[in-house]
């Protein structure tokens, strides 16, 4: 008899061609096993509520701020103390930065980590041999109109993060503050620069649109922030491929990004727990996230995988090229109301970028909102 486990990802070749390719390797490792796989947008990946999910899937592909939330409401099964302790502590001698770590809350593992990825920078090598190193050098590229970036709400909160930590201000860090206010000033100014060099529907794109532009033309040949998709450095994917490299220095070196990746979790409501974690924990397993996993379009969350020599022979060294910065990524807030505020900062920040709100202003809000949330945290203990 054949046990039949449903998966929800999202809709990207890493995404969700990484997961059928395993399944179908699976199958032919247990017959008696088969994992289907839905996919949700983008968008929907980060937005839609792990809630109305867990009845209808076994596994779950999730995004790593949801775990408090998640794991507080009982809808993700526990991953330690059930048979698997040892792998687990493998897992976790093998993870990129603190990608293991993010899917942990309060104690016990409610996620293993299947994708890594942080903030990093992209350029085209058939068109500039050297990327920017520096801040005063990506603005110098920029006004040569050379530059894009992705600052839509999300991904432009995600930057004025990792330029502050960057910098050597970790947002959330005290106080109820979002950041110092000269802290925080600093770092918008540098974003507001920027954001008036690069073209002006950068402020709607996501990281996939700017990856998508600098493949596809040869007016631009560089962005400094955006979360990585080796996707774009294998040969084929798109017209050009892209290389990818680590953060502009700040005065952290390459240290701060914020950390993104996806983890793979276990619905608590699943009638099949056992096959679906064993399934979870071959999934995030170092050979299967250097091969099918990663043949099928994957970002692998195995450190193992980052240093072979296969993956990153076949994507232009991504791993080996942004592995400092995967290193030294932000991690951000472990709060189970995490993700509403990160809603509600984000358009402020775009909002500053266009101008519609000083940069006093913005920085003003953002405080005002993260300081709300700190109480009402503190109202929850």
């Amino acid at each position: 008899m054949t046990t039949t486990l449903r998966g929800i990802t999202w809709e990207h070749a890493r995404g969700h061609g990484s997961v059928v390719a395993a399944a179908a390797e699976y199958r032919k490792l247990r017959p008696d096993v088969e994992v289907t796989w839905e996919f949700r947008s983008l968008q929907a990946f980060a937005d839609r509520p792990i809630s109305s999910l867990v009845d209808d899937y076994d596994l779950l592909v999730i995004d790593h701020p949801h775990i408090p939330l998640a794991a507080d409401r009982g809808l993700f099964a526990r991953l330690d103390g059930v048979g698997h302790d040892e792998e687990l502590a493998i897992l976790a001698g093998q993870t990129v930065g603190r990608s293991h770590e993010s899917y942990s809350h309060r104690g016990h593992q409610w996620g293993l980590a299947i994708d890594a990825a942080a903030q990093v920078a992209a350029y085209r090598p058939d068109l500039i041999a050297e990327p920017p190193r520096s801040w005063p050098a990506v603005l110098a590229l920029a006004r040569e109109g050379r530059v894009l970036w992705p600052a839509k709400p999300i991904d432009a909160l995600s930057s004025l993060i990792t330029v502050a930590a960057n910098g050597g201000a970790d947002p959330m860090s005290g106080n109820g503050l979002f950041l110092p206010e000269d802290r925080a000033l600093e770092a918008m100014g540098l974003l507001r620069e920027l954001a008036g060099l690069v073209p002006p529907e950068n402020l709607a794109w996501n990281p996939i649109q700017v990856a998508d532009a600098l493949a596809e033309g040869d007016r631009f040949a560089y962005s400094p922030l955006l979360f990585g998709y080796t996707n774009y450095s294998r040969a084929g994917f798109r017209a050009n491929r892209l290389r990818y490299t680590d953060i502009p220095a700040g005065a952290r070196g390459v240290s701060g990004s914020l950390l993104g990746g996806a983890g793979i979790a276990v619905s608590d409501r699943t009638r099949h727990a056992a096959e679906a974690i064993e399934h979870a924990f071959w999934l995030a397993s170092a050979s299967v996230q250097a091969g099918a996993y990663f043949d099928g379009g994957g970002q692998p969350g195995n450190a193992v995988a980052w240093d072979d020599d296969r993956t990153n022979e076949v994507a232009l060294d991504f791993f080996r090229a942004t592995r400092a910065t995967l290193e030294g990524a932000y991690l951000r807030p472990r709060s189970t109301g995490y993700i509403g505020l990160q809603d509600e900062l984000a358009p402020i920040v775009t909002r500053t970028l266009a101008g519609e709100l000083t940069e006093a202003e913005g920085v003003r809000l953002l405080n005002q909102l993260a300081e709300a949330h700190s109480k009402d945290a503190d109202a929850d203990h």
